[in-house]
C-alpha cells in the first residue's frame, strides 16, 4: 500500500514510522523542509508527499482547522471536466484520487467530520475521521517513534449518512491497515459520542494538569524534593502545545464546559467541607471518589 502522511509530528512521524516498519510505501509531508528532510534521512518516509494522487490512504496529522483546509485544497470537482493538455496532469496531482480512504487524526471530530464528509462526496474519495489514543507529554517528530501505537486503541469514526459504519469489508479494511500501525482496539463512534467523551477523558485532564502547576508551591516542592508520584502524575500533561490545545478546547467548548461545570461543583462541595470543619461530609466525599473509582475500574 502507498500511504500519504500529512504532518510529522509526534502522531504524523509515529504513523509513518510504523507503517514503514511494516513494509508500506510511506510518503510524508510536513510544512518544515527541515522536518520532511530529516524524516526521509532517518528512513520514517520514502520521500515528500507531492503527488496526492498517487496514495492508497491518506492520514492527516494536523489541527482541525488546518486539516479542513488542506482536504479542500485537495479535493476535485468532480462535475468539472479539465482540458485534455500538459497541466491536467501537474493538476491531478494535487487532488485525491476517488479509490483513496482518507483519515484525520484531529482531538475533536464534530468540524472535521462534517466537513471530510462532505468534501469527500464531491471529491469522489472516503473520508473517515479517526483519533489514535496515545501520545507522550512531548510532541514533535523528535519524540515520534514507531512502537507508539503498539497495544493502543484507535477510535474510527464513519460516515452515519452513507452507512458506512455497517459496510463490514470498509471497517475490516480499515482496520486490518491501523493494525499494521501497532494499533489492537478500536471503537467505532459518532463525532458527537467521540466529543463527549472526548471532553472528560482528555481535554478535562490536560486542563487541569495545565492549572493545577499554576501553585506557587510547585517550584517550592519540586526545589525542596518533596514532589512525589502523584504530583508526577497531576502534573504530566501540563506540557502542552497551547495552540493547538486552545483550538481543540474552543471547538469542543460546549462538552468541555458541561465538564468544567460539574467538576467545579464538586470541588466546592469538598472546599465547603474543609471551610466548615465538617469531617463527615468530607469522609463521606473522598468515600463517594473511592467508591467510584472502584466502579468504573474494577478494582
Amino acid at each position: 500500500m502507498i500511504i500519504g502522511i500529512v504532518g510529522l509530528g509526534l502522531i504524523g512521524g509515529s504513523l509513518a514510522a510504523a507503517f514503514k516498519r511494516s513494509g508500506h510505501i510511506v510518503y510524508g509531508y510536513d510544512a518544515k523542509k527541515s522536518i520532511r528532510d530529516f524524516a526521509k534521512m532517518a528512513g520514517s518516509i520514502d520521500a515528500t508527499l507531492e503527488d496526492v494522487s498517487l496514495c492508497d490512504y491518506i492520514f492527516i496529522a494536523i489541527p482541525p482547522r488546518a486539516a479542513i483546509n488542506w482536504l479542500k485544497d485537495h479535493t476535485e470537482n468532480q462535475s468539472i471536466t479539465h482540458k485534455d493538455d500538459d497541466n491536467d496532469d501537474n493538476n491531478r496531482q494535487l487532488f485525491i484520487k476517488p479509490e483513496t480512504i482518507v483519515m484525520d487524526c484531529c482531538g475533536t471530530k464534530r468540524d472535521i467530520c462534517q466537513e471530510g464528509f462532505a468534501l469527500a462526496k464531491i471529491g469522489g474519495y472516503k473520508f473517515i475521521g479517526g483519533h489514535p489514543m496515545a501520545g507522550k507529554q512531548f510532541g514533535g517528530y523528535k519524540n515520534s517513534s514507531p512502537e507508539l501505537f503498539d497495544g493502543a486503541m484507535f477510535a474510527i469514526v464513519p460516515d452515519s449518512e452513507t452507512g458506512d459504519k455497517n459496510d463490514i469489508r470498509l471497517m475490516v479494511k480499515v482496520q486490518t491497515l491501523l493494525k499494521d500501525a501497532g494499533f489492537m482496539d478500536f471503537a467505532v463512534m459518532t463525532p458527537e459520542d467521540h466529543d463527549k467523551v472526548i471532553a472528560f477523558t482528555s481535554q478535562m485532564a490536560h486542563l487541569i494538569s495545565n492549572a493545577y502547576i499554576k501553585s506557587d508551591m510547585a517550584e517550592v516542592s519540586v526545589g525542596a524534593n518533596l514532589s512525589g508520584g502523584a504530583f508526577r502524575d497531576m502534573t504530566r500533561v501540563a506540557y502542552l502545545d497551547e495552540g493547538m490545545w486552545t483550538e481543540l478546547f474552543m471547538e469542543n467548548r460546549d462538552n468541555l464546559l458541561m465538564e468544567l461545570k460539574g467538576f467545579i461543583g464538586e470541588l466546592e462541595r469538598y472546599k465547603t467541607a474543609i471551610e466548615t470543619e465538617n469531617e463527615e461530609e468530607l469522609t463521606e466525599l473522598l468515600r463517594e471518589g473511592k467508591n467510584r473509582k472502584e466502579e468504573i475500574t474494577k478494582l
